[in-house]
């Protein structure tokens, strides 16, 4: 059983990733409801939330069915970090994560996210203050390092603990590398069997098949796996990965009126969280993910992510359901 302090995850915990502008929680519940373990918000800037802008405080929103659920900042001074931490205990989630991971410029350039793995005392003396004013468990994701020259996780992961971390998510990749290539899984798995370690290690990059997921496990030996970009458009992966795990078998992929079903309650969700324009306008980004693969769908695509009439929307994806036998995978 994994644990991360008195929070059963069970025996191989499937994690979300926090994925900006993508993990709120329309998307999170669908998650929960194929299977994810573990879910984190989407990552929040401390200064914003000691600000009390409004779009940090609204990730702050976590529901009693998504739990466990850890709330995620980010941010380059320690004593933001500090006042967010005593902000986020307030609110009541199972865990903080701390954000070391993020490569995007606007915030590594700026000392945040993975731009802080060019100074790893500051991030362990930042982790250090975060622990000291929280009661939660506190959570990093980070990734290997800086670039190919500075590849220093195994240091790094034992520095966390050493400060009182009670989980580690390593995403495969360097900050140089953003997205790009494959990511490493075998300095994860350095990390992983280094005999000091004693919390649960979790690796992320590039699990986005049944198959992949129970190749990683047993090559790498992670204590679980955290899923980002395959799940978008597609929050069937966490139960089609535990099931093939057990069984060896493949659970049948959702048909098209599942992936309308899908579609239609994001959405839904979307609009009663976010309010009717914000929401049709965020929903644009996850159409192509949910009918990927359909031949001859670009007409109906193209309805969907131009139209910001909710009723004209809803009849698009009632009529592609109710000729779902019109179309098919390509």
């Amino acid at each position: 059983m994994v644990k991360i302090r008195d929070i059963e995850l069970g025996d191989f915990p499937l994690l979300l990733a926090p994925m900006e502008d993508v993990s709120d929680p329309p998307f999170r519940a669908l998650c929960k409801k194929h299977g994810a373990d573990l879910m984190y918000t989407e990552f929040i800037s401390s200064e914003g939330l000691i600000r009390d802008a409004a779009k940090s405080v609204q990730k702050l929103d976590i529901f009693e069915y998504e739990r466990p659920i850890g709330i995620q900042i980010f941010g380059s001074e320690i004593e933001s970090m500090k006042q967010a931490a005593e902000i986020i205990d307030k609110t009541n989630p199972d865990l903080l994560d701390i954000n070391y991971g993020c490569p995007v410029k606007k915030v590594a350039c700026k000392g945040a996210g993975a731009g802080i793995l060019q100074d790893v005392p500051k991030m362990v003396r930042m982790t250090s203050e975060v622990i000291k004013s929280t009661s939660l468990p506190v959570t990093v994701k980070t990734r290997l390092g800086w670039d190919d020259d500075t590849k220093n996780i195994v240091e790094v992961a034992e520095r966390l603990q050493d400060i009182g971390i009670e989980a580690l998510s390593i995403h495969g990749r360097t900050r140089k590398q953003m997205y790009k290539g494959e990511a490493d899984w075998t300095l994860i798995a350095e990390v992983k069997n280094n005999s000091r370690m004693r919390i649960p290690i979790f690796g992320n990059g590039d699990v986005d098949s049944p198959e992949k997921a129970l190749e990683y496990k047993n090559r790498y030996g992670v204590d679980g796996i955290m899923i980002g970009r395959a799940s978008i458009g597609y929050p069937w992966i966490f139960n089609e990965i535990k099931h093939f795990m057990k069984t060896g078998m493949h659970l049948d992929a959702p048909g098209i009126k599942e992936r309308v079903e899908a579609a239609k309650d994001h959405l839904e969700m979307s609009v009663k969280w976010k309010g009717e324009l914000v929401g049709i306008n965020e929903m644009k980004r996850h159409y192509t993910n949910y009918f990927k693969g359909i031949a001859h769908f670009k007409d109906y695509r193209s309805k969907l992510v131009t139209s910001s009439d909710l009723s004209e929307i809803l009849d698009v994806l009632n009529y592609i359901s109710e000729n779902s036998n019109e179309f098919e995978f390509a």
